[in-house]
């Protein structure tokens, strides 16, 4: 029997590489993986021209376009991004910003209202730090260059905020450094940090932070997930457990490469320390797949999209990924 024929635009991930190089296949599948180092790139390709049958997408995207009802995708619950994000917030050191609540009445940018990163940064400044998010005059627009407003990709919340649109131009990263913003955080790092003379982490022992943030909460923030054409989905539903199963082999291959002492895959000195601490912390799969194992995470995050006003209410969590029933969780 031929296999089914499936592209996959994905980043070019250490837990996707045995998928990517064929050391790992789907059954059933003929896989052609098409790896992309830009995640917006995948998401827009997907969203505007439907380039692929499964691809990376932005968690707050797809949950909140899928729970509108106009998003002809389904999720596999496959996480390939996952990013604590306490380093990720950046000030104007001239702002009198020493501390989380002093955000609060702020000018602060971001690359999309509705990106992932943000809306996990406000879920954790508002739950973790009591900083009052209404207070906040925002700013959108390109990190590290401009970036021009996107009807199609820019979703909004559901009731009126303070957003201005950042003109053609300019930056965050120009703004931030000549304080004309107090703030930013997202997903990128902006340029400033370190060639700038004015901006810094508004949490420099960040690492201690979001470690205290895991031992918390159980929380290792999802940015991304993996979502198939919702037609080809429903001819051939068998494919999701398949994708599933193949990307938590990839996932496994990848942490036995990096176990491997007898060289040093990676150019990071201190790989196996690393290895260890983080064992240590988050017990021996920290980047787990499927639904059960990421419910708290994944429920978490739902509410913040409610309390940000993206959602009216939130939802069963189940409703919105593929069953794999054959897996144990």
């Amino acid at each position: 029997m031929a296999k089914l024929p499936v592209t996959m635009a994905c980043g070019p991930y250490d837990r996707m590489e045995a998928l990517s190089s064929g050391i790992i296949q789907p059954e059933g599948i003929d896989l052609r993986y098409i790896a992309i180092q830009s995640p917006p790139e995948i998401f827009a390709r997907m969203i505007k021209t439907r380039s692929f049958d499964v691809a990376e997408m932005s968690l707050a995207h797809y949950l909140i376009s899928k729970i509108r009802g106009d998003f002809p995708y389904i999720a596999i619950p496959v996480f390939p991004s996952r990013v604590f994000r306490h380093g990720f917030v950046f000030i104007n050191k001239n702002a009198g910003i020493e501390s989380a609540r002093d955000l609060e009445n702020k000018r602060v940018g971001v690359q999309e209202y509705r990106q992932t990163a943000g809306v996990w940064v406000r879920g954790i400044l508002q739950d973790e730090f009591d900083v009052d998010m209404n207070s906040i005059d925002w700013f959108e627009g390109g990190v590290n260059a401009p970036r021009a407003e996107d009807n199609e990709m820019d979703l909004r919340p559901t009731r009126d905020l303070p957003l201005t649109i950042i003109a053609g131009d300019k930056s965050l990263n120009q703004m931030l450094e000549a304080g004309e913003i107090d703030a930013y955080f997202g997903a990128r790092r902006p340029d400033a940090l370190h060639e700038g003379k004015n901006t810094d982490r508004l949490f420099p022992n960040y690492r201690e932070l979001e470690k205290a943030y895991y031992k918390k909460t159980g929380i290792h923030p999802i940015m991304h997930t993996l979502v198939i054409r919702e037609e080809l989905f429903r001819d051939q539903p068998w494919m999701a457990e398949s994708l599933f199963k193949a990307a938590e082999k990839s996932k496994e291959w990848a942490i036995e490469q990096m176990r491997f002492s007898g060289a040093q895959r990676l150019m990071l000195p201190w790989l196996h320390d690393e290895i260890e601490e983080m064992e240590q912390l988050m017990g021996s799969n920290a980047w787990a797949y499927g639904v059960e194992a990421n419910r708290g995470t994944l429920e978490t995050f739902m509410k913040y999209l409610v309390d940000q006003h993206f959602l009216e209410k939130t939802e069963p969590i189940d409703d919105y990924f593929t069953p794999i029933i054959s897996w144990s969780e």
